[in-house]
C-alpha cells in the first residue's frame, strides 16, 4: 500500500518521508500525484489546523488522511504578534526565505535579548480514518539569534537564525550526523505515532493514506 506525504516542503519530505520510507510505509508526494487542495487553516492551535486539513483531504480524496501542521511560540513577544500557525505569514501575506528571515531577526532585536530570542515549536498531527479522528502533539523548544547563517535550508529559513544546544552551531550548518543526531527525538516519536496509528487503526483500510503538511 502506497502512502502519500502531502507535502511540497523538501525538508519535511527528508525529514519524515526518509524515516517512514525506512520503516516499511511506501512513500509518495503531493507533487507525485500532482494534488492542490486550498485549505482554509483556520484552527486556533497546530492540532486544530491538522484536523482542519486531515479532514478537508479525506473528504475530497475519500482516503484516510494524516495531517501535521506546526505553531510557533516566542517568549516576551506580545500576544498579538506571536507567530503561532502563521509563521510565515504576516500581516496577512505569505513571506519568502529571506523575508522570514528577515523578520524574526526584527523580532530578536526588537523582544530578545544580548541578540537572542527563545521560544518553542508546538506540533501537532492528526489522523482521519472514516468517523475516526487521532491526535498527537510534540512540543520542543528554540533559540533564535539576530545573527544570520549564509547557509539557507530550502523549506526552514528560520534554520538559518537558530541557535542549536549544546551543539553551538547554526541548525542549518549541521552536518547530516548532528542533524540526525538534534532531530531524531522529535522525528521518531511523530513517525512513531504515524506508523503505530496506521498499524492500529488504517492497516484494513483498502485505500492509500494521505499524510499532509
Amino acid at each position: 500500500m502506497k502512502y502519500l506525504l502531502a507535502t511540497t516542503n523538501k525538508a519535511k519530505i527528508r525529514r519524515y518521508g526518509t524515516k517512514l520510507i525506512e520503516n516499511g510505509i511506501d512513500i509518495v508526494t503531493l507533487n507525485d500525484l500532482k494534488i492542490d487542495i486550498d485549505v482554509d487553516e483556520n484552527g486556533k492551535d497546530p492540532i486544530e489546523n491538522a484536523i482542519i486539513k486531515a479532514t478537508a483531504y479525506s473528504q475530497a480524496t475519500n482516503m484516510p488522511t494524516i495531517a501535521l501542521d506546526d505553531g510557533l511560540f516566542l517568549y516576551n513577544v506580545p500576544d498579538e504578534i506571536q507567530p503561532g500557525t502563521h509563521v510565515r505569514r504576516v500581516n496577512g501575506r505569505r513571506l519568502n526565505d529571506q523575508e522570514m528571515i528577515e523578520y524574526y531577526i526584527s523580532l530578536v532585536n526588537r523582544y530578545g535579548t544580548d541578540g537572542e530570542l527563545t521560544g518553542y515549536f508546538k506540533k501537532g498531527v492528526a489522523i482521519v480514518a472514516g468517523n475516526e479522528t487521532y491526535t498527537y502533539e510534540h512540543k520542543s523548544g528554540r533559540k533564535f539569534t539576530n545573527r544570520q547563517s549564509p547557509v539557507i535550508d530550502e523549506g526552514y529559513p528560520l534554520a538559518s537564525i537558530q541557535i542549536v544546544e549544546p551543539i553551538g552551531k547554526f541548525k542549518s550548518e549541521l552536518t547530516k550526523e548532528e542533524e540526525e543526531q538534534v532531530v531524531k527525538t522529535e522525528r521518531n516519536e511523530i513517525c512513531n505515532f504515524i506508523i503505530e496509528t496506521i498499524n492500529t487503526f488504517v492497516k484494513n483500510v483498502d485505500s492509500d493514506i494521505i499524510i499532509s503538511s
